[in-house]
């Protein structure tokens, strides 16, 4: 006897649901996908031209705000084959994927205090197709980074001060950072969960303290949370809630260690029709989840316990890189015994 059918309804098209009716949206939010830049972390940056012209593809498709390429790093004393061109982000290599990016599509790169020649390797604006410069800093930077951010305000492009590694810093010192960063010629003052430690009332907090200093220069608030402790979608939304309008994700997760918020979950959270979620879908079937039997990205025990650490993931990364695998217990309790 033949199996009898099952029929699959299709889902109502009616727009007066209940999901439907607590759609909103805020046309000022921009998401910035830094798929390639904070995926490099996991390969040297070493990816494939094709790959990266697939996700500047999706992210033009997808209508993202912003995609950040790469690093500018400093280009001294290079072990040929190392690092791959991703973490100089020179033009030639930009312009081989985007040409002139004749899209609405904004680039970005990022430029680490202290790990960056950027007086030399940041070209004027109009020499380059790049739109935003973000200074990536350490709170004792702060000072070296207030003149990275205003050289390359000076060179016409868009900038933003990325202070790392939150988690850890005093509460005075953060006072007296944020005082000096609203300063600055920044656009934008981001929030960053280095080590994905925070928890949502923690960034409720740290959000709010960051719109103290930022609105009265006018300055927008930006998010760029890591999974360590499965919170980054979670911790973004907190942001957003409080009126972060700056919102960096990657796609299928793709970061360092643990990864990231991932731009479709954050795409589809948005509801903004400007945005396209198909495009990501397809970008992550064919592209990027196929990388991470390698790259091995994301939530994973390890990660967890230096999320509780609060501390940085390279332990993490050392502990999975093993080539016979290490036992998990020990892991965790050579962190407990030591902090």
């Amino acid at each position: 006897m033949a199996k009898e059918q099952t029929k699959v309804e299709k889902p109502s098209k009616s727009k007066d649901t209940p999901a439907a009716r607590w759609i909103s949206y805020r046309p000022e939010i921009k998401v910035l996908d830094c798929t390639i830049r904070d995926g490099g972390l996991m390969n040297n940056h070493q990816f494939e031209d094709r790959i990266v012209k697939a996700v500047y593809d999706t992210c033009v498709q997808a209508g993202i705000d912003y995609m950040e390429i790469g690093y500018k790093a400093s280009r001294r004393n290079i072990v040929v084959g190392e690092y791959g061109c991703w973490k100089y982000c020179k033009e030639e290599d930009i312009r081989r994927i985007v040409e002139d990016n004749p899209t609405s599509l904004k680039l970005s790169i990022m430029a680490d205090a202290e790990k960056c020649d950027y007086k030399q390797d940041i070209s004027p604006k109009k020499e380059s197709v790049i739109d935003m410069v973000r200074v990536a800093t350490y709170i004792h930077q702060i000072p070296l980074a207030l003149d990275m951010v205003k050289d390359a305000n000076d060179k016409g492009y868009e900038t933003t001060i990325n202070l790392m590694a939150i988690s850890t810093v005093p509460e005075r010192e953060l006072d007296e950072a944020l005082e000096l960063l609203a300063e600055s010629e920044a656009g934008a003052i981001y929030l960053v969960d280095s080590f994905g430690s925070l928890y949502s009332e923690q960034v409720h907090y740290l959000v709010k303290k960051y719109f103290r200093y930022a609105k009265p220069t006018q300055k927008e608030v930006g998010i760029h949370m890591h999974n360590n402790l499965q919170l980054a979608f979670a911790n973004t939304i907190e942001g957003i809630i409080l009126g972060a309008n700056m919102l960096d994700s990657t796609i299928a997760g793709l970061g360092r260690g643990a990864g990231n918020c991932p731009t479709e979950l954050l795409i589809g959270f948005l509801h903004n029709p400007k945005y396209k979620l198909r495009p990501i879908l397809d970008c992550v079937q064919n592209y990027v989840e196929p990388m991470r039997e390698k790259l091995q990205w994301g939530f994973d025990l390890p990660y967890m316990i230096t999320g509780f650490f609060n501390q940085h993931p390279r332990a993490a990364i050392k502990f999975k890189a093993q080539k016979e695998k290490g036992s998990i217990l020990e892991f965790y309790d050579s962190f407990k015994d030591e902090y």
